[in-house]
């Protein structure tokens, strides 16, 4: 019965100190190439998901009309393609981020475009308060409340035509995507804001 306590006792004082000294030379994976921590996603996963049903808004606060659309084809442009791509072009950044910026114009498990299989409150949750350790950033002190929700509205209906102007700014080019792009993309002018923010 000694022998067992002892093994107890010098497992709980080993295991603290063995991580320790695996954190302090530098062996977990910390690099974008290299394999997720065992359960990783699971316990990030988990947690967010949870969250975003918590916390995220049931109704969105922008209508899914024209204007909508190319105020939010504006907000994506500037904001968000350089890692999430445009449409019809992945990024070539977002698909070496960790976990990668999923390409929000193109198709997975069948149909579903980017993230319209989700509600428009939970893009706007993501866009507002962004994801530790993904590389998404949070917005709401970047963008106004109309403008989370314009681009939020717009993804939640990427399956469905858009009006042509919002997809005239989605399948511009950007300039470093390939050498013979212009240095200077002019786009057309933003709509002018219809509110203050909240």
């Amino acid at each position: 019965m000694t022998r067992f306590v002892l093994g107890i006792v010098l497992g709980v004082l080993l295991l603290p100190i063995g991580a320790f000294v695996w954190f302090q030379y530098g062996h977990p994976p910390v690099a974008v190439a290299d394999a997720p921590l065992p359960m990783e996603r699971l316990i990030t996963g988990v947690p967010l998901h949870a969250r975003i049903d918590k916390e995220a808004p049931g109704e969105a606060k922008a209508q899914a009309n024209e204007a909508t659309f190319v105020a939010g084809a504006h907000v994506y442009r500037e904001q968000c393609a350089f890692c999430h791509g445009v449409y019809g072009s992945a990024s070539k950044v977002g698909q070496h981020m960790f976990p990668d910026a999923p390409p929000l114009w193109e198709k997975h498990h069948g149909e579903v475009v980017g993230v319209s299989d989700d509600p428009a409150g939970e893009t706007y949750w993501k866009v507002a308060n962004g994801i530790r350790l993904t590389g998404m950033p949070a917005y709401k002190q970047v963008l106004t409340d109309e403008e989370m929700w314009q681009v939020s509205v717009l993804l939640a209906n990427a399956d469905k035509p858009l009006p042509p102007a919002a997809l005239a700014l989605l399948k511009e080019p950007l300039s470093f995507d390939h050498p013979d792009a212009p240095k200077t993309i002019v786009m057309p002018p933003a709509p002018a804001k219809s509110g203050a923010a909240h």
